[in-house]
């Protein structure tokens, strides 16, 4: 996408794409990786067939670029995951808000570590409040299990009230988060998990097996009463 910005009246300068590496460092432990590829993975297969697969970006641990002036070297931040709607899915170095029509994420998630905690509990929610206006902001401790969310009212972020089962809901995605087996997880609108894409093959598999030993015990049986009406003179046909 090519900008371009009013410099003097009647003169406009172009500027190129400016193809902005991303600037961060890794995550904090293999269980931050982790948790970051699962929910980038599950999001991607649970929206793979629908109309959503071209109109959305996720990013993980990636910087946003979001300088006023169009500079790179200030005004940046990376959070752990973040989702933008109603843009083009496809490959991103970074993301470069005045070259993506001054969009910023819709959804944030950070992944909490000794290290960031106070950062993405203060600072970092005050950017994305005042800043980036982003509609939700979730965090996750992947070493604790502290769980938080808030939703932006009238301009400040208000925390979301968990559902019975203890999960918060994000208008953003039309699904539920919340903890399971120590992982932050995606839950359906239902309140089921939404299963991973091996998770989902491993239960087809059992389901499959578990017909087949049905169907095996059922013909079994039906082997064992016509060997039974067999013996006592009976033909097995004319029941």
């Amino acid at each position: 996408m090519t900008v371009t910005q009013n410099i003097e009246p009647g003169l406009d300068v172009i500027f190129p794409p400016s193809n902005l590496e991303s600037d961060e460092p890794p995550l904090e432990s293999s269980l931050h990786l982790q948790q970051m590829l699962l929910l980038i993975q599950c999001l991607n297969w649970w929206w793979r067939d629908i109309n959503k697969i071209n109109n959305y970006f996720v990013g993980g641990n990636m910087t946003v670029y979001y300088s006023p002036r169009q500079i790179k070297t200030k005004d940046f931040r990376g959070p752990d995951f973040f989702l933008v709607l109603d843009t083009e899915n496809r490959d991103r170095n970074s993301w470069v808000v005045w070259e993506e029509d001054g969009k910023y994420p819709n959804l944030i998630i950070e992944l909490l570590s000794p290290s960031t905690a106070s950062t993405d509990k203060g600072l970092k929610k005050q950017i994305y409040q005042d800043i980036f206006r982003t509609p939700e902001y979730f965090w996750f401790n992947p070493q604790n299990l502290e769980f938080a969310g808030f939703i932006l009212f009238g301009g400040t972020y208000q925390p979301i009230e968990p559902n019975p089962q203890g999960l918060l809901w994000s208008q953003q995605l039309n699904l539920y988060l919340g903890v399971h087996d120590g992982k932050l997880r995606y839950f359906l609108p239902e309140g089921q998990l939404m299963l991973t894409p091996e998770e989902y093959g491993v239960e087809a598999t059992q389901r499959a097996e578990q017909q087949a030993q049905l169907t095996e015990a059922a013909t079994k049986r039906a082997e064992r009463l016509a060997a039974k009406l067999r013996e006592l003179n009976i033909d097995p046909d004319i029941l």
